[in-house]
Formats: C-alpha cells, sequence, structure tokens
C-alpha cells in the first residue's frame, strides 16, 4: 500500500522509497514508491506530474491499493528524491477548489452537486436539480461564487468514518480525495463560460484565471 502524503501535506518535494520498477509494453516504466506526494488521475482531477531522481514522472494512477508512476527512464529501488510539477499542482488545486466553491453557492439555489470534472480546458460541475430548485444565470453565479473567492475562507480536511472531507472556512463540507489551494483568495478570478440544463441536470463549464489573486 502506497502511503499518499497529498492527502496530508501540501509539500512538492521529499526523500522516499522506490519499491519497485518494471518496464512497460510502451517504452516507458512502472514505479511504486513507500509513500508519494504525487495525486493520481481520478476523481476528476488529473494526476500530477514531476520527477523521481532524474527520471520525468509523465502520468500517475492508482491500482487497488498502491499509487503507480509512470517514469520515462528506470528508477533504481532504494532512497529517491520525488518532485511535483508546482505549475501543474497549482492549477489542478485552482480548479478542483473552484468546483467546490461553485457546488457551495449553488445548494442554497436547490442545485445538488453530483459530478465534478477539474480538467484544464474542459473544467465543469454537473448538478440535479431538488425539489427548490431555481432559476440560475452564469452572471449571478459567477458574482456568488467569486464572492467566497475573495472571502479568504481556510481549507479545512478531516477525516470520518474512513472518508476524506474537505471544505473552505463555514461551507459545507464534501467527501473528496483530490488536491486544494490552501485559501479562497488563491483559486483566482472564477468565469462561469456557460450553462447547459437537460432533463433535470445543470452542466456548469467553468475557468480560473491564470493566476491566483
Amino acid at each position: 500500500m502506497t502511503q499518499r502524503k497529498y492527502y496530508e501535506s501540501d509539500d512538492l518535494s521529499m526523500r522516499t522509497q522506490v519499491l519497485s520498477c518494471s518496464p512497460m509494453e510502451d517504452g516507458n516504466f512502472r514505479v511504486v514508491l513507500a509513500a508519494t506526494l504525487f495525486h493520481p488521475q481520478g476523481g476528476g482531477q488529473p494526476s500530477d506530474q514531476g520527477s523521481i531522481n532524474r527520471a520525468r514522472v509523465v502520468r500517475v494512477f492508482q491500482d487497488v491499493d498502491s499509487v503507480v508512476h509512470v517514469t520515462d527512464s528506470e528508477v533504481m529501488p532504494g532512497d529517491a528524491h520525488i518532485e511535483v510539477l508546482a505549475d501543474s499542482r497549482s492549477l489542478n488545486a485552482r480548479l478542483h477548489s473552484a468546483g467546490h466553491l461553485i457546488a457551495n453557492s449553488m445548494e442554497p439555489l436547490g442545485w445538488h452537486a453530483t459530478k465534478g470534472h477539474h480538467w484544464p480546458g474542459e473544467a465543469r460541475v454537473v448538478f440535479e436539480a431538488t425539489s427548490s430548485a431555481q432559476p440560475v444565470a452564469a452572471e449571478a453565479v459567477e458574482a456568488a461564487v467569486n464572492q467566497l473567492v475573495v472571502s479568504n475562507a481556510p481549507r479545512h480536511t478531516r477525516v470520518e468514518d474512513g472518508v476524506r472531507l474537505v471544505g473552505f472556512g463555514s461551507q459545507p463540507s464534501s467527501a473528496c480525495g483530490g488536491t486544494h489551494v490552501a485559501s479562497t483568495d488563491q483559486v483566482g478570478q472564477i468565469s462561469i463560460l456557460k450553462l447547459k440544463e437537460k432533463k433535470g441536470q445543470l452542466s456548469i463549464q467553468y475557468d480560473v484565471s491564470h493566476r491566483a489573486i
């Protein structure tokens, strides 16, 4: 089982142990670490990128209880230094956090978030209407969610019954295994690009500014 340090730490580099390294059919290598800071693809979020020693980590995925790091060159078992690429981690964390804030801003309007896809260039949150669902407009959603951004609310994380819950300030927490900013002001300006409603579901497409506030 890989220890997932990204659950509890925002660090981007650390020392760890390479447990195994095996060749893959595509010429890359499958590397398993004792502990990792790399977030695997999943939960609506792309994987981190970076390096293990001198090998480049091209993608990361989950395989049962292990986190598999796909590298472009072989990594010897034993001590290793790992480093997560800061720019991609920051963007992924900001987009994922923005998705949470959009969900928070829609809940009082009677819309419950059911699915999130937080990839750069294609980020969206899908909602289902409740019995109290109200009509919404992109401009109103954008104004409401950016009020949450500038509130500078801190992230809080806890585990209940084995489930990791993430929230910001006094906003409701939700079950999530992704990476997030430390406070809402780090998300940056959120733009609501498109609203699409069909058969009781509402899809909100969004993006964040190139830089955090």
